[in-house]
């Protein structure tokens, strides 16, 4: 295993944060690409400050939304807290673009050229102390008996490569559309809102891993969820959606398991 402890800097925060341990609801939450931050012995990758405050480097506002749903629905929440341009979380760290060498249409020069120790050491860094905090929230809910729903929240650009995003949010899932399903048509009664399905984005098992891996494995009920980045820029836009979603959890919830 590579050095981990040589990667962060004195200021620099653990690999995730984690909110809400105590709550007794049956949704685990999970933020995948919550943080622009990088790790101070890296700089900035060679990437531009104003570039680093856009979507290829973090889910703008997928956090606050995560929060509110957290706060609503006393949902225990577990969050990456680096960039994903250093490794995405939600990615097997196998696939050569979890350690992208261009996003969109931005090169990332800190990302060429890397030694698989030093490949090794962002993996052991960040992405396994996070993907192995939900593993373990997992099995210690599963010893205790407790039932788990997973929400993956994400956010999406609203226009990618000069494309633009008509939908104002999107259900994604992979190989289980049980809970997904449901999501989808309670967030569709809104008409004033649409509502896309495994668009534009979906899951599967090359470009995702905390569905794939913790939910799917495991036969949890789970959805992802995104919301358009442009919504959710403010508080009271985080506050809207969270609504939104949480109502819709609580109502998919008993959908599925009659209760």
């Amino acid at each position: 295993m590579a050095d981990a402890r040589s990667f962060f800097g004195p200021d620099d925060p653990p690999p995730y944060t984690e909110e809400c341990l105590e709550g007794d609801s049956d949704f685990l939450i999970t933020v995948d690409h919550a943080s622009a931050r990088i790790p101070a012995s890296l700089g900035t990758l060679g990437v531009s400050p104003s570039e680093l405050t856009r979507h290829i480097a973090w889910d703008i506002g997928a956090l606050g939304v995560a929060r509110g749903l957290s706060r609503r629905l006393n949902a225990t929440l577990i969050a990456s807290n680096y960039s994903r341009l250093v490794i995405d979380c939600n990615r097997d760290p196998h696939v050569p673009s979890a350690i992208p060498l261009i996003s969109e249409y931005t090169a990332i020069p800190g990302n060429e050229g890397l030694s698989e120790a030093a490949r090794q050491q962002r993996v052991d860094a960040l992405f396994t102390p996070y993907q192995s905090r939900i593993a373990a929230l997992l099995d210690a809910r599963a010893a205790a008996g407790r039932r788990t729903i997973l929400v993956s929240q994400h956010s999406m650009t609203p226009t990618f490569k000069g494309q633009s995003r008509a939908m104002h949010a999107a259900i994604l899932y992979n190989r289980d559309r049980r809970f997904a399903g449901a999501m989808l048509d309670l967030l569709r009664a809104d008409p004033t809102r649409v509502i896309a399905d495994n668009e534009p984005y979906f899951v599967s098992d090359d470009t995702d891993y905390t569905v794939p891996v913790h939910a799917e494995r495991r036969g949890l009920l789970h959805v992802e969820i995104e919301v358009r980045q442009d919504l959710v820029t403010t508080d009271s836009g985080q506050a809207e959606w969270a609504d939104r979603i949480a109502h819709a959890l609580v109502q998919a919830r008993q959908l599925c398991l009659g209760e």
